[in-house]
């Protein structure tokens, strides 16, 4: 994949983040943090992981290994949340956006939240953190519908390459 190509990918995952935050915002704060079921409960917990993974990918990225996700319990409510993810989307953004063609198969050593070894291409490993979000904020979307919520819009990869397109002509 090129720099441009994980760019696209990187401006995807905030365009369909964005989609599930203005949903999950018209929740009630006990809906936000009520135990529905999925991976990590609630829907602030499953954004929560979300984010946190994203923070871990992140670090991982710039030499650090961290030893622990961010707990759910970090966040008293979304706006919170909120205000730190865009603070880490900009951090994955600027990452991004400095990558040379030759840095997309860059093999980055790292250490899993266990300690044991881990080693990827950075264009997999964006790439994974594109494929997570995609798979959680799917759980997002059950959430919100058994707690009667309406579903954010369409966050399906070709849904945003048809917008972008259609915002290109």
């Amino acid at each position: 994949m090129t720099p441009a190509d994980l760019r696209d990918l990187v401006e995807y995952n905030y365009w369909a983040r964005d989609r599930v935050l203005r949903a999950a915002s018209a929740l009630a704060p006990d809906q936000l943090t009520r135990q529905v079921g999925g991976s990590f409960g609630s829907v602030l917990g499953t954004l929560v992981h979300i984010y946190s993974a994203e923070w871990i990918w992140h670090s991982r990225w710039t030499g650090v290994s961290p030893t622990a996700a961010i707990p759910a319990d970090r966040f008293a409510d979304l706006a919170g949340l909120v205000e730190a993810w865009h603070e880490v989307e900009g951090h994955v953004r600027t990452f991004v956006e400095r990558l040379a063609d030759e840095e997309t198969k860059r093999q980055i050593d790292y250490r899993l939240l266990n300690g044991t070894p881990g080693r990827a291409s950075f264009q997999h490993m964006l790439q994974h953190l594109v494929n997570h979000g995609s798979y959680h904020r799917g759980q997002v979307t059950t959430q919100l519908r058994l707690l009667g919520a309406s579903p954010p819009q369409s966050t399906d990869l070709i849904a945003y390459l048809r917008e972008r397109a259609a915002l290109l002509k």
